[in-house]
């Protein structure tokens, strides 16, 4: 039998984030996923007098195929790909994954070989269709939040299915002052990061593109980027899992890396010559979502959070650099973790993971709920 939240994850889905209109073509694109979530999409797709399309992954298959993959097979797997999407107006990705490790012993010139094939098809989903990506809730994910399952089934549909319109008049006035910032300064332990985000603006990000979301995000000025950070949330990179991540930056270029795996990081940052610039910068402000996971849908939108990424930026609120990476890693600055400020052009705006400003305040866990959520 299927659970009712099925079926209201799915109408969020298909009305709030892809926006799914009579006629159009949706391709739902799914690992690891009950049937049933599966058969709520289609019906909610039919119901907006969509055709769905289907594709369903095991991310066992997908190991082993990476393990002997060739270029002119990676090429062709593209080539597929990108032929489906053009006949697509929107997307919908529903991940997950028994095993978080599942790729780590993939050697890492396939993973990069196909980072990079397979790129020109995920640049036609994110700039070409109206696109939207969630995690599927298993007992590895309950496992890395260190809950239940049952818990952790009940925390990820109240996020996932959160009224993202009451983010809406904060997430414009962050937007608005984002986009007449000039230099931004980012203070806190292990952090003193300096950049120009001036003429890139910025993106809201309420559930369109993300379930859970709330976010706003711009990108660095490419060679603007000075001095250094940590990252106090844990993170995930094909399959290898890395904390303690730290890096150093002259002219906007990452000149040191370390973390608990040193060797394995400046392998992917040196994936390729726009791996070690940043492609995005964001705040981070999901009140529901207090604590990483190793999970980055989840982990970016964390409460008090911002996340700085090595790698490809988006066409829209860009700076131009190109990368078959992208990798968002994310610094808590609530007082829990260590506290931090953010500064623009002079101007605290965020102090301990609280706005500072009151046309920002409603972005804070007390306003958008009324009380401090724990979970």
């Amino acid at each position: 039998m299927s659970d009712p939240r099925y079926d209201s994850l799915a109408r969020v889905l298909t009305e709030h984030s892809t926006k799914l209109k009579k006629g159009e073509r949706v391709l739902i694109d799914v690992s690891e996923t009950p049937e049933e979530f599966v058969i709520a999409l289609i019906r909610a797709a039919r119901a907006a007098k969509a055709e769905p399309f289907v594709v369903m992954h095991s991310n066992r298959v997908s190991r082993e195929l990476a393990l002997g993959v060739t270029a002119t097979q990676a090429a062709t797997m593209s080539e597929i790909d990108l032929a489906r999407l053009k006949k697509m107006q929107a997307y919908i990705a529903v991940r997950g994954s028994h095993n978080i490790a599942e790729m780590a012993d993939v050697p890492q010139e396939k993973s990069a070989l196909l980072s990079s094939k397979l790129r020109p098809a995920l640049d036609c989903r994110i700039n070409k269709t109206r696109w939207v990506v969630l995690r599927w809730p298993t007992a590895s994910m309950a496992q890395q939040a260190q809950m239940s399952s049952e818990a952790f089934a009940d925390f990820f549909f109240r996020v996932c299915t959160l009224d993202y319109s009451k983010m809406i008049p904060g997430m414009k006035a962050l937007k608005a002052l984002m986009d007449r910032t000039d230099r931004v300064e980012i203070t806190g332990p292990g952090t003193d990061l300096r950049f120009s985000i001036k003429g890139i603006g910025s993106v809201i990000c309420g559930g369109e593109h993300n379930i859970p979301d709330g976010e706003v995000f711009s990108c660095p000025v490419k060679d603007s980027v000075e001095g250094y950070v940590s990252f106090n949330a844990p993170t995930l990179n094909r399959g290898i899992a890395f904390d303690n991540v730290r890096l150093e930056f002259s002219k906007g270029k990452v000149v040191k890396a370390s973390a608990n795996n040193t060797k394995a990081l400046n392998e992917i940052l040196d994936t390729d010559a726009g791996a070690r610039f940043i492609g995005e910068f964001s705040l981070g402000f999901n009140p529901h979502i207090l604590h990483p996971m190793r999970d980055i849908l989840f982990d970016e939108k964390i409460a008090g959070s911002f996340h700085f990424t090595p790698g490809q930026a988006y066409e829209v609120a860009g700076n131009g650099n190109k990368s078959a990476i992208h990798w968002d890693m994310v610094c808590i600055q609530r007082k829990d973790y260590g506290g931090g400020e953010v500064w623009f052009d002079g101007k605290l705006i965020r102090k301990d993971g609280l706005f500072i400003p009151a046309s920002l305040q409603a972005l804070n866990p007390d306003q958008l709920l009324g009380k401090r959520v724990r979970r």
